[in-house]
């Protein structure tokens, strides 16, 4: 039976070359993405700056609304079509998107490093990464074996794709869907289908490829009872990401706790965060998480 820890855990993202946290404070961010430098809204971020000043490429200025919305205004030039950064052997295109993000999500690196951990030295096995976006996890899965990558985006897919071509993967074993995730998720129950790792980065809402409404709070419980069902006491993993809701990390893991209650393992929560560089760095908070595990 599934034990649930009792301690939340951080799992910290230090940097590398492709991205770093320069400074943060003031409900922003300084970062820098390999060679451009931007500034981006960070609500969790409330202390003050340690930098005097920040001379960014540029900056993504929120709207009004408390629901996103807003625009980006550039100091320097940015190229247009975007750069090549990398992650391990996964390459991939970093350009800034109207949501505010630069198209990979730079906190998940040390879960795509626990993932792999997870699955050791296995080159066979089946995972599934549901709302994929552009692919890094998916390629970061792909050296043990068979991904499927699902996202509701065809332009997140189509980006996936060419991230798979740049890093020299695209012969991998990586099923690319452009798919509702919890109708897909659905399906793969009533096929009886079984993964050794889920991976599910859902958004707070969203919509499918034919309209189908998300609401995390109402569709999170469903999805996670079917994801559940795709797993055996034989799967290694599954990890839950969530952003920008009021909700906490026990909460999650109590919703794991609950679909998971058959099943052998551990369900460890908490935060990811970002670690700032500096003499005193600190750590930036980014989402809160849920792990399953079954070494």
């Amino acid at each position: 039976m599934v034990q649930l820890a009792r301690d939340p855990l951080v799992m910290e993202c230090a940097g590398w070359d492709a991205y770093r946290l320069l400074d943060s404070g003031d409900g922003r961010k300084f970062e820098a993405f390999g060679p451009h430098s931007f500034i981006r809204p960070e609500p969790q971020a409330m202390w003050r700056p340690q930098m005097s000043e920040w001379d960014a490429d540029g900056e993504f200025v929120p709207g009004s609304d408390e629901d996103g919305g807003g625009r980006w205004s550039f100091a320097r030039e940015v190229p247009e079509d975007g750069w090549e950064l990398g992650w391990n052997e996964a390459r991939f295109t970093a350009r800034p998107t109207p949501f505010r993000h630069l198209q990979f999500f730079p906190d998940m690196a040390p879960v795509w490093d626990w993932m792999r951990g997870m699955l050791g030295d296995q080159t066979e096995a089946e995972t599934l990464n549901l709302f994929g976006y552009t692919g890094v996890g998916s390629l970061a899965l792909s050296q043990h074996g068979r991904v499927t990558h699902v996202d509701a985006s065809k332009k997140s897919v189509a980006q996936a794709r060419e991230n798979a071509a740049l890093s020299g993967m695209e012969e991998r074993p990586i099923r690319w869907l452009v798919d509702d995730a919890a109708k897909f998720a659905a399906r793969e129950v009533r096929r009886e289908k079984r993964y050794d790792g889920i991976i599910l980065d859902p958004p707070k809402f969203g919509r499918g490829p034919k309209s189908e409404t998300w609401r995390l709070e109402e569709n999170l419980p469903s999805l996670i009872t079917d994801c559940a069902k795709l797993l055996d006491n034989d799967s290694r993993f599954l990890f839950l990401t969530v952003y920008a809701v009021r909700m906490s990390s026990l909460a999650i893991a109590g919703l794991l706790e609950e679909a998971m209650r058959d099943l052998p393992g551990t369900i460890e929560f908490g935060d990811l965060a970002v670690r700032e560089e500096g003499d005193n760095p600190r750590l930036l908070p980014t989402a809160i998480f849920a792990r399953w595990s079954n070494p």
